[in-house]
């Protein structure tokens, strides 16, 4: 039922439409109005690029970052309430491992508990790190932040864990790379008596973006938008993928993320009209 479209009282109701199906929908229309209209741009090439796979590996964005020219603005599709964001942040996700040494759960003497060593790991992550991240905010996205979200490890109580793991979700700041994240983590970790091999993606960074504010087409756009302050957003998408290749984008769309993942998930149609015309006002002004 919930890929079904319903419409009801100026929303639409289904999964997706508001991440992001009705950025899609806005960006779409816009394009197919301008096309047909004697005002379009005629020095100016658009692509509208529809791209899969935003929230696992991004295939469809680093696919197009690697074949794709570079333009002189990208605007990436997310529900910002059609608002101007010049930066977000990035993801980690990285696992931690503990070694120990199994023994029967009577004599936990002769082993070593690789839980223990793993509730030391969680206790720095979640206190002291913690910490060391509200020191360093950016003056747009705030600090950084970290989450554990998963943790296993043991077979049953009488035995000594040889082993345990979890995996963490670091949100980035513009500037932070995973290589330093994870050398900084085994430092303070080995401080604490605390040893752990770390693994994450090495081929596939998903860095922060921060766009400059300065650029012609940015400055038009939010004087379109009448925004005059830089904004920010919590989450990761496509669009630092698509900037680290060397086209600088903004994230604009329809929709409010506080319905997206929802289970009543839902766009107004009043929103939607007003993304559509808001890009296809700026599209018109182009050269």
């Amino acid at each position: 039922q919930q890929l079904t479209p319903l419409l009801k009282n100026g929303r639409l109701y289904g999964r997706g439409a508001c991440d992001t199906k009705g950025s899609i929908a806005s960006m779409f229309d816009a394009l197919v109005d301008l096309i047909a209209s004697p005002d379009r741009p005629k020095q100016t090439e658009i692509q509208l690029a529809c791209l899969v796979d935003e929230e696992h590996g991004q295939m469809g964005s680093r696919a197009f970052a690697a074949r794709s020219k570079t333009f002189d603005l990208g605007i990436v599709g997310e529900p910002t309430s059609n608002r101007v964001v010049s930066s977000h942040k990035g993801v980690m996700w990285f696992e931690l491992r503990t070694q120990g040494k199994a023994a029967h759960g009577s004599r936990p003497g002769l082993g070593h508990n690789a839980v223990a060593d793993m509730a030391k790991a969680v206790l720095y992550l979640e206190e002291d790190y913690r910490k060391e991240l509200t020191l360093r905010p950016h003056p747009v996205l705030g600090p950084g932040s970290i989450n554990v979200g998963t943790i296993a490890g043991g077979k049953q109580p009488n035995i000594v864990p040889d082993a345990c793991s979890l995996w963490a979700d670091r949100r980035l700041l513009p500037g932070e790379s995973y290589a330093t994240i994870a050398r900084h983590l085994l430092k303070e970790l080995k401080a604490r008596g605390v040893r752990v091999q770390i693994h994450y993606r090495r081929d596939a960074e998903c860095p922060a973006l921060e766009t400059d504010l300065q650029l012609p087409w940015v400055k038009s756009l939010m004087r379109q938008q009448r925004q005059r302050k830089a904004l920010g957003v919590d989450y990761f998408c496509d669009a630092a993928v698509i900037a680290s290749a060397g086209t600088p984008c903004v994230v604009m769309g329809p929709g409010s993320i506080d319905q997206a993942h929802t289970v009543d998930e839902w766009i107004s149609l009043a929103s939607l009209e007003a993304g559509r015309q808001s890009l296809r006002q700026f599209m018109s002004q182009l050269p």
